[in-house]
């Protein structure tokens, strides 16, 4: 599924993941590829990214902790989360 972070500066990331856990307001929650259309306000904390294979943009690689072989940590303040059709739109104060 299509991952795009956006942040007010710049986008932060988009590619092709398998799954992303994200810091709901409510919870930490996990979208999988044909989750169900979904928006969430998201709260401080850490957005983990699996199943990316290449580069991180160079303009934000410094912000992102790699935690695994194919795994990827950002954290955030706040911000928004949309699900759908297969694609997952961020909106994130990182």
């Amino acid at each position: 599924m299509q991952l795009d972070i956006i942040s007010p500066e710049a986008t932060l990331f988009s590619g092709e993941v398998t799954s992303v856990t994200a810091p709901g307001k409510d919870g930490s929650f996990q979208i999988l590829e044909n989750h169900a259309p979904i928006v969430s306000v998201l709260q401080a904390g850490q957005l983990r990214i699996q199943g990316f294979v290449g580069e991180l943009p160079k303009s934000a690689a410094a912000l992102f902790q790699k935690a695994e072989k194919d795994t990827y940590v950002l954290s955030v303040s706040g911000g928004t989360l949309e699900m759908s059709q297969n694609k997952i739109v961020v909106l994130a104060d990182a």
